[in-house]
């Protein structure tokens, strides 16, 4: 009964933490804002979009109080006539340049090279960057807003989480556990007051940042070849001396961010041993919350099974408060709650399997994404 206890304290306490950050630091951007008077580049990076770039670049085209907005965009290598798509939704709109990118050098992972051309052929008055994936689609004031969030902070990049759109049932297990990671375990406000590399996050799909300070941390030149270059990008910029921010973007974007469960396999096989290091210390990860999210339930079905009425209350209360994480996490950033949350146990659970392929396929030298290796 004391371990019991033990877990019901440990799953509070980081149930408690969410609910702090969520309520109190989770930066929120005002909409509508005021005009942005400075000069903006929004930077689009496609490689094989042509089925989703339509949304996307249109809900740039109707970005507003932005008056300086200019919207340079980058062909990839696509195969699927990605570029024509965006010919014909540009129209000869003179805020649209179109470029086509080169084959990443030695050293280059292709979505970083796809940055940095684009960062290299920006406007070079413009004072912000701001980076956002195709698979992205922008409220009218979401540009605007999140570069007054950018300022009125005080930092030099501001990670804008969207709103990730959940349709399938692999979805609605796995995507709401990006923001519920990072609301439960990282100190928003620490993160953004210490200059600590390691206290970093970052969502490369709707990316903030100021000009000057994105060159003073090498830019995408500094994370050539990192996997997760969001991330990495902000660890870069704090190295330089800045400081970076996240925000809820709920209200101003919204991301599907695969279409299936295979292209949702392998977009998180890619990257999962990045985010972990070294594979002790993802093992000693996966083992925590294993123990404090997935055994709970079966600890409590285990407990009536064995006569114990006490023990099964315990142990419903540790999972009933793990859901309550999920169900904060959710309603902080625009998601589904309901039923979803429920399921949380065996969402960790397909967390922990993603992992562990992760590792098996990078140590066999298979991870890539569309078309290109990654390790």
């Amino acid at each position: 009964m004391t371990a019991l206890i033990a877990l019901v304290l440990g799953v509070a306490v980081l149930t408690g933490h969410t609910l702090v950050n969520a309520a109190r630091w989770l930066r929120r951007p005002a909409v509508p804002p005021g005009e942005v008077t400075e000069p903006v580049a929004v930077l689009l990076p496609l490689r094989d979009e042509a089925e989703r770039v339509g949304p996307c670049l249109r809900a740039l085209l109707d970005q507003r109080a932005v008056p300086g907005l200019r919207i340079v965009v980058l062909d990839d290598g696509s195969t699927d006539g990605t570029a024509d798509v965006v010919r014909a939704i540009a129209g000869g709109d003179p805020r649209v340049t179109l470029l086509t990118g080169a084959t990443p050098p030695p050293g280059w992972l292709g979505k970083p090279y796809a940055c940095w051309q684009l960062a290299e052929r920006a406007d070079p008055a413009a004072t912000a960057l701001v980076f956002v994936d195709a698979d992205v689609v922008l409220a009218p004031y979401a540009v605007a807003a999140a570069v007054t969030e950018l300022r009125s902070a005080g930092v030099a990049l501001l990670s804008a989480y969207p709103r990730i759109v959940v349709a399938t049932a692999a979805d609605r297990l796995v995507q709401p556990l990006l923001q519920w990671l990072w609301l439960t375990f990282l100190p928003l406000r620490a993160m953004e007051r210490s200059p600590r590399p390691s206290l970093a996050a970052a969502g490369g799909q709707f990316l903030v940042v100021d000009r000057a300070g994105y060159l003073r941390a090498g830019g995408h030149a500094a994370v050539a070849g990192r996997v997760l270059e969001d991330i990495e990008l902000a660890r870069a910029v704090k190295r330089a001396g800045d400081r970076i921010a996240l925000a809820d973007a709920s209200r101003l974007a919204a991301c599907r961010m695969y279409a299936d469960w295979r292209q949702l396999r392998d977009g998180y096989s890619k990257s999962l041993w990045a985010t972990f290091g070294h594979p002790g210390a993802a093992a000693a990860v996966l083992a925590v919350l294993l123990l404090l999210y997935t055994a709970p339930p079966l600890l409590a079905v285990a407990a009536l099974v064995a006569g114990s009425t006490p023990a099964a209350l315990v142990a419903a209360a540790a999972y009933l408060l793990g859901v309550a994480g999920r169900v904060v996490t959710a309603r902080a950033t625009g998601g589904r709650w309901w039923p979803d949350a429920l399921a949380h146990p065996v969402s960790v659970v397909f967390l922990g399997w993603l992992t562990l392929r992760s590792y098996h396929l990078r140590k066999r030298r298979r991870l890539s994404w569309r078309g290109r290796p990654v390790s």
